[in-house]
């Protein structure tokens, strides 16, 4: 597979370089030379298998948009920017693109998603989720841990679920869910020693949506993989 990858962050760099290990093309876009998603015009998109996104919030959706508008496939890791969600999702099923977007693409966080809906439906219990990550992730709370929230809602509607968001160095990620009852405490912790799951999962996201047409979550489909 060619493909293109917006973003030469270190998040952006690592799936570079796990693209080519794992036998793809790749070529990379930093954010000047996509300023406004100039460079994902027609002619650029044409010749990729799938675009993957890791920049910034506002950036995304200039990316998202300008792919979708042309029928092209987008894996999306940057998060922040689901208040255009359903936007987007017209748009794709509208053109004929593809869209795979999650909040975090590592299978261990995927598998932290499986235990937190257990682990809500029990009666009796009040939840809490922290999140701790490096001083230059953008958005707080993270969108893993709004996953994790969202994902206790909708087992307990009525639950009150505070998040405590930290920025703490270069830390990779850690989210850990809390159920506290006048009983017992069980907690749940996922803890990335890098980004190299991330970028793996993400990659692997990019293989799957390859001429794919539709709107997916990760979370929907990583048992496929």
């Amino acid at each position: 597979m060619l493909l293109l990858v917006v973003g030469k962050g270190k998040t952006g760099s690592l799936v570079t370089q796990v693209a080519r290990e794992r036998g793809h093309s790749v070529r990379v876009l930093d954010l000047k030379e996509n300023a406004g998603a100039s460079a994902l015009t027609a002619p650029t998109v044409a010749q990729v298998d799938v675009v993957l996104d890791f920049t910034t919030p506002e950036s995304a959706i200039e990316n998202i948009r300008a792919c979708l508008a042309l029928g092209a496939r987008i894996v999306v890791g940057t998060t922040g920017w689901y208040h255009q969600l359903n936007e987007m999702k017209a748009l794709a099923l509208r053109r004929g693109g593809a869209l795979l977007y999650g909040t975090n693409f590592s299978m261990g966080v995927q598998e932290l998603f499986k235990m937190t809906g257990d682990l809500a439906k029990l009666p009796g219990y009040n939840f809490a989720i922290s999140e701790t990550h490096h001083n230059s992730k953008l958005d707080a709370p993270s969108g893993t841990a709004l996953t994790l929230k969202e994902i206790i809602l909708k087992a307990q509607p009525e639950a009150k679920v505070e998040i405590t968001s930290n920025r703490e160095g270069d830390a990779s990620g850690i989210h850990t869910v809390t159920a506290r009852s006048q009983n017992d405490l069980i907690e749940l912790r996922h803890e990335s020693f890098d980004r190299r799951g991330f970028a793996e999962g993400a990659v692997r996201a990019a293989e799957w949506l390859n001429d794919k047409q539709g709107v997916w979550e990760f979370r929907d489909i990583f048992e496929h993989l």
